[in-house]
């Protein structure tokens, strides 16, 4: 039997990132006769993965930087080195190369991961100038639609997206970002209830940024300190703008209650889930903004599986999951009144019907073997 090459790449994710390695890699490795290879951004290499599965972390460069052109060059000579029959790419930077390598050789297919609407994302938030982000914004777009004919399916993280991207052409099939353990968890005790006296430990992961909300985090600790005065934030991730970085450090020098962990450098996912167990209340304090109104953040399923109970921003999309579940509670984080807040999560009993299985990664592995299969050569 001949192999099936099949080539996962992400310019700016870490070769050992959650959905491109732990999700998305680990279960096209479970395809017969598949060869599963992972170009990303370059971390250290992922200890105990299946035989059949090939890293290569052929990026590393800064964001703003001449070196995300020339990443472009070296992922091209990879595709001639590998030559995949299938690419599987996850940023809209990789896939003119891509359909440079489709335009040379027979037979090859090529899938869009969708893991964020990127044009929408630029004209939302706020890291460039109103001309540039709307300039950068208008390129991608244009490069989507340029490709899209030639894509022959898309996943879509997010339900959002079928609305929101014009190309897809009822071409794609949704792929959630739900919990998938890299170890199986330990049967939870439930309904889970706060600690009434003592510590009571915050915790904000992922993405660092002001849009996700960090400083509202911050504030709610330093609130929660008059009522509770043992109050501690565990602040995980990385954060890619110096600016906020730097007013960040100086943060945690000023608040002792306030741990950051990260920061400057890419943390490893396991070190960030160990965290989770170790909380009381997960935070997802985003801000509200046409980029994430739509979108469920991975970590509202990790912190979910781990029996975490939540503070969420408000938003219609996450009440449903979160409330309806007995999860947690939404709350709007630039006006809270922590005395009542913190009467109310005292008394009350969270995962009362336990931990819901449809917030778990089997689900979406069934749909995307039966997606990715038959794309391949049937050899």
């Amino acid at each position: 039997m001949s192999e099936k090459r099949i080539l996962l790449a992400s310019l700016l994710k870490p070769i050992n990132d959650t959905r491109l390695y732990e999700k998305l890699g680990l279960s096209l490795s479970k395809i017969k006769g598949a060869s599963i290879h992972l170009a990303g951004y370059e971390t250290p290499i992922p200890a105990g993965a299946p035989a059949n599965i090939h890293f290569h972390p052929i990026f590393q460069f800064k964001r703003l930087s001449m070196g995300r052109l020339t990443a472009q060059r070296d992922y091209y000579r990879l595709l001639q080195h590998i030559r995949p029959q299938l690419v599987i790419v996850s940023t809209h930077e990789l896939l003119l190369p891509t359909l440079l390598y489709k335009a040379r050789y027979k037979g090859v297919r090529i899938v869009y991961d969708i893991q964020e609407n990127y044009s929408l994302n630029l004209r939302s938030q706020h890291n460039y100038s109103w001309p540039l982000k709307h300039l950068l914004a208008l390129s991608i777009r244009t490069i989507e639609r340029m490709c899209a004919t030639s894509i022959d399916h898309f996943l879509l993280a997010e339900h959002s997206y079928a609305d929101e991207l014009p190309f897809l052409d009822n071409r794609y099939t949704f792929i959630e970002n739900k919990y998938k353990a890299s170890l199986k968890l330990p049967p939870l005790a439930t309904p889970v209830s706060l600690p009434k006296t003592g510590q009571l430990r915050l915790l904000y992961s992922g993405t660092i940024a002001e849009e996700y909300g960090v400083w509202e985090a911050i504030e709610l600790a330093r609130q929660l300190q008059i009522v509770r005065p043992e109050v501690k934030l565990t602040i995980i991730g990385y954060c890619a703008n110096s600016h906020t970085l730097a007013k960040l450090q100086q943060a945690c020098q000023a608040l002792p209650f306030v741990e950051m962990i990260g920061g400057d450098k890419l943390v490893p996912h396991q070190e960030i889930l160990e965290q989770i167990p170790k909380s009381h209340i997960g935070l997802l304090p985003y801000r509200p903004n046409a980029s994430t109104f739509r979108c469920i953040p991975t970590k509202l399923y990790e912190y979910m599986a781990h029996g975490l109970p939540l503070l969420i921003q408000q938003n219609p999309l996450w009440q449903g999951i979160v409330e309806g579940n007995d999860a947690g509670r939404a709350v709007d984080f630039s006006r809270i009144n922590v005395e009542e807040l913190t009467q109310e999560l005292s008394a009350r009993n969270f995962y009362k019907q336990g931990i819901p299985t449809t917030i778990y990664w089997e689900s979406e592995e069934e749909k995307l073997l039966q997606v990715i299969t038959p794309l391949l050569p049937k050899v």
